[in-house]
């Protein structure tokens, strides 16, 4: 009989043992599931973040373009452009494209601040790169002006800028 209760407290042992194991590996199933859908929600919301940021910070650089534009403050404007930036356009001679820089030098902040409205009617970005559609609303026209913008050293800087002057 003590040899039969031997056994059956092996077995009983065992099967403890067993079911720990089982219940131990379950833990750490449960563990790094939870775990992975930790660092994926996390992966997202920074991810969000980042872009939202960047979003910011590319709305920061157009408006430095539009309040320098519309106060002629030079100072503020040229904070938007990369040194090396476009600005391709077509006038009555055709096809022209100059420096933004050199273009806008001209500004003089002693003359009146410009009548219009300024707007971000889209932005779009991918990586470190960004397009944006302006509108700038005068009395009897609309510029608009399609910006592209890179992250450059960690700033976003417009490289090239097009328009379109539509007569209202």
């Amino acid at each position: 009989m003590e040899r039969y209760e031997t056994f059956m407290i092996y077995i009983i042992t065992f099967n403890t043992k067993k079911d720990n194991l089982k219940s131990l590996n379950n833990l750490k199933t449960n563990i790094m599931r939870n775990l992975i859908l930790l660092l994926f929600t996390a992966g997202i919301f920074f991810t969000a973040n980042a872009q939202e940021s960047d979003y910011q910070l590319v709305e920061q650089t157009l408006n430095y373009y539009m309040e320098g534009g519309t106060n002629n403050d030079f100072n503020i404007l040229k904070k938007a452009f990369h040194e090396t930036a476009t600005m391709k356009y077509i006038t009555k001679e055709g096809y022209k494209e100059v420096n933004a820089l050199e273009f806008f030098s001209g500004m003089d902040a002693s003359k009146p601040k410009s009548n219009r409205k300024n707007r971000i009617a889209e932005i779009t970005i991918s990586g470190h790169a960004a397009n944006a559609r302006l509108e700038l609303e005068y009395e009897n026209f609309t510029f608009v002006d399609y910006m592209n913008l890179l992250k450059v050293d960690g700033e976003w800087k417009i490289v090239s800028k097009i328009f379109y002057k539509r007569v209202d």
